[in-house]
């Protein structure tokens, strides 16, 4: 009897993984055939503007204008003390030189090259040749050798027995991707580029066929799709990590996505776990999800079977887990002071109130007091950072509750009086309707005062979207909320992205299941050869 039922266990195991296999087989077929579709949409529409189409032209800023002020400046600077020195040669006139600060070293690690300056021969004075070195004077200059491609060729010798003539060969070794057409540092660096820089395939296509190396843009797709898959497990060790902290920081922001008309305004979510601020030992990490829209059933779907602090704005979508009824449990609230400083501050900035209105700024006193008494808020919270739980919860019940009491008094003396379309009055409104949600960093000393841990995390989102624009399409998203979970996670380890994937590449597809975590940007060593190199 029981043969029998380990018979049948191991046939019906066996089927099992035959309809999995025919599933998965179905939808590469089926995403197959979808690309190929979505070429010759793309062929015919190129065809159709080219004939049809009117001529447009769009740009938007790369970089922040205060860092382009910044740039531009320094650049004239130069040009200019260059010009004055140009023009000071031969005259009496001292040559302006700019005032700069001290340099840095060069880095130790990078090999050094003498370039030794022929010395003279004789005396310049005397003519005589008996010279004495005392010493020598060095000048570094950082040089910089262009990239260098290279074919590697894994060759496998087949060998004969003489004896009893059987054939053998040593197994060809795993690769990242199939076929092992491209090696893991050539991987990363497309991924690198792609997910963390915002150079779109299309553009590296171009530069590398400059170089004299041209890979199709297909190919290069291939490879990304091929990647991700193959990354998806240390995706979710990440996932998991996040969704064991004590606290989430969550935000998302908006990325656009093509549909079939127009494009739509999709979401990318993030939830940062980072239990630094409060002398925590778990590693930081930042886990990223994509959805097509923003209602609420995406951040209950991602926070599914999480129990403990959600540290947000006061977006209504998160709600739904915060109601008393939410199983395992609802999670606690806590909301962002910078959020509720912004209102403030919005009203009491000269330079910004000249921008949006015609003729002389309206500066709100009461709003400029806000923002004082907030600050002194954000100075206790400086002090401690980075201390344990205790020592943050002692020092907020002792110096930070008595302001935020005032505080409070004096923004519900000041809204008795205003009136209800009082721009001032929204954003009193704002921070008193949640005001438990606000004030509960003075309950526990594991919640931040903001929640600019999430929307760090996001900058690079924000500013990636002005170089590729779109994702192309819903899975697009999920594949980059993945990629961007890799990525961001070594950033928040100081662990260098692109030498982190290189080797994760090289070494995923053999790695026992067991030993999977040692792949973690945490657990992360530079392999022998990276340091050796270095």
């Amino acid at each position: 009897m029981a043969a029998t039922l380990s018979s049948d266990v191991t046939t019906l195991r066996a089927a099992l993984m035959d309809a999995e296999a025919e599933a998965a087989r179905a939808k590469a077929i089926n995403a197959d055939l979808a690309a190929r579709v979505a070429l010759l949409e793309l062929q015919n529409e190129k065809m159709r503007r080219a004939l049809y189409g009117q001529r447009s032209e769009r740009g938007q800023l790369l970089i922040d204008q205060l860092e382009f002020g910044l740039e531009e400046l320094e650049a004239s600077a130069g040009e200019y003390e260059a010009l004055g020195q140009r023009a000071a040669a031969g005259t009496t006139v001292e040559a302006f030189i700019r005032a700069r600060p001290s340099r840095k070293p060069l880095p130790a690690h990078l090999p050094r090259e003498r370039v030794v300056v022929p010395a003279p021969t004789s005396c310049a004075c005397c003519g005589s040749d008996r010279l004495s070195k005392l010493g020598e004077d060095v000048t570094e200059t950082l040089e910089v050798i262009p990239r260098q491609w290279k074919v590697v060729q894994t060759v496998r010798e087949r060998f004969a027995c003489r004896a009893c003539e059987a054939v053998m060969q040593p197994p060809a070794p795993f690769h990242a991707t199939p076929r092992g057409m491209f090696g893991p540092s050539f991987l990363a660096m497309v991924m690198f580029e792609k997910f963390e820089t915002h150079q779109p395939l299309n553009r590296q296509r171009d530069r590398y066929a400059r170089e004299g190396v041209e890979i199709s843009l297909s190919t290069l797709a291939d490879q990304v799709g091929a990647c991700a898959a193959a990354l998806r497990p240390l995706h979710l060790l990440i996932e998991r990590h996040v969704l064991a902290a004590e606290r989430l920081h969550g935000d998302d922001t908006t990325v656009r996505v093509l549909a079939k008309t127009k494009a739509d305004v999709g979401r990318l979510w993030t939830y940062v776990r980072d239990d630094r601020p409060f002398a925590g030992l778990a590693p930081p990490a930042a886990l990223f999800r994509y959805s097509r829209t923003r209602r609420a059933e995406h951040p209950v779907a991602h926070l599914t079977g999480y129990g403990g602090i959600l540290q947000a704005d006061a977006y209504a979508g998160y709600n739904a887990l915060f109601r008393f009824d939410r199983s395992p449990a609802p999670l606690t609230r806590a909301l962002c002071w910078a959020h509720a400083r912004r209102k403030f501050f919005e009203l009491a900035d000269v330079a910004a109130q000249l921008k949006r209105r015609k003729g002389a700024a309206v500066i709100s006193p009461i709003a400029a007091e806000a923002v004082r008494r907030i600050d002194r808020v954000f100075d206790v919270e400086r002090g401690i950072n980075g201390t344990a739980i205790a020592e943050r919860l002692a020092v907020r019940r002792e110096i930070a509750a008595p302001l935020v009491t005032d505080l409070e008094q004096r923004l519900r003396t000041q809204r008795a009086v205003l009136a209800r379309h009082n721009p001032v009055a929204g954003a009193i409104d704002y921070i008193l309707k949640d005001w438990t949600a606000f004030t509960r960093f003075l309950d526990d000393g594991r919640i931040c005062l903001t929640n600019n841990a999430a929307e760090r995390a996001l900058r690079g989102v924000a500013l990636g979207r002005k170089a590729w624009l779109f994702a192309g399409s819903d899975r697009g998203g999920e594949r980059a909320a993945s990629m961007y979970t890799l990525i961001g996670t070594a950033k928040l380890n100081d662990i260098d992205p692109q030498a982190w994937l290189a080797d994760v590449l090289a070494r995923i597809a053999d790695i026992p299941q067991s030993q999977l975590h040692e792949l973690l940007p945490w657990n992360w060593q530079r392999p022998a050869e990276m340091l050796k190199a270095a």
